[in-house]
C-alpha cells in the first residue's frame, strides 16, 4: 500500500537534478569539497564522465556549450548540516554570494546554489536513503 499525507496525494521526495555544467571535474570537486557529496553513480570514463551522480541528488551532464543560464533553471537548494561552514568553504574556492545574499553562491558558468541550513540530523537521515532500494 502507497503512503499518503492528508490530501491523498502519494509523499515523495527529489531523487536528484539534472544540471548541465561546462566543467564536470570543477562542478565534481565543489560539491564534494563543499557540500562532502560522494560520486554514487558514473557514465563513461570516471577520469572524463559523460555524467556523473552525487550521493545527495544532483546529477552532472558534461556540456561544453552549456548556456550561462537560459534552459538550465532558477537554482539549486542543498541543504548542509552546517551552513555557515559550507559558505566558507566555498569563499575559500573564489565562490561568493550573488545579489540575493552570501548564501546564494554564485558557481563560475553561471549555476546558481542557496544553501540552506538543515535541521540535527535531517542530512544524515536523507542520505540513508537508498534512492535504488
Amino acid at each position: 500500500m502507497r503512503e499518503q499525507d492528508a490530501m491523498g496525494a502519494t509523499r515523495a521526495y527529489v531523487e536528484h537534478v539534472a544540471i548541465r555544467v561546462r566543467d564536470i571535474d570543477w562542478h565534481r570537486r565543489f560539491f564534494a569539497e563543499v557540500f562532502g557529496m560522494t560520486i554514487r553513480d558514473v557514465d563513461g570514463d570516471p577520469a572524463a564522465p559523460r555524467q556523473l551522480w552525487t550521493l545527495g541528488g544532483i546529477q552532472l551532464i558534461a556540456d561544453p556549450e552549456a548556456p550561462d543560464t537560459d534552459g538550465r533553471f532558477a537554482h539549486l537548494g542543498v541543504m548542509a548540516d552546517d551552513a555557515e561552514a559550507a559558505i566558507q568553504a566555498a569563499a575559500a574556492r573564489g565562490v561568493r554570494g550573488g545579489a540575493k545574499g552570501r548564501h546564494w553562491l554564485e558557481l563560475p558558468d553561471g549555476l546558481v546554489v542557496e544553501v540552506l541550513q538543515a535541521g540535527q540530523g535531517a542530512v544524515a537521515a536523507a542520505l540513508a536513503v537508498n534512492p535504488r532500494g
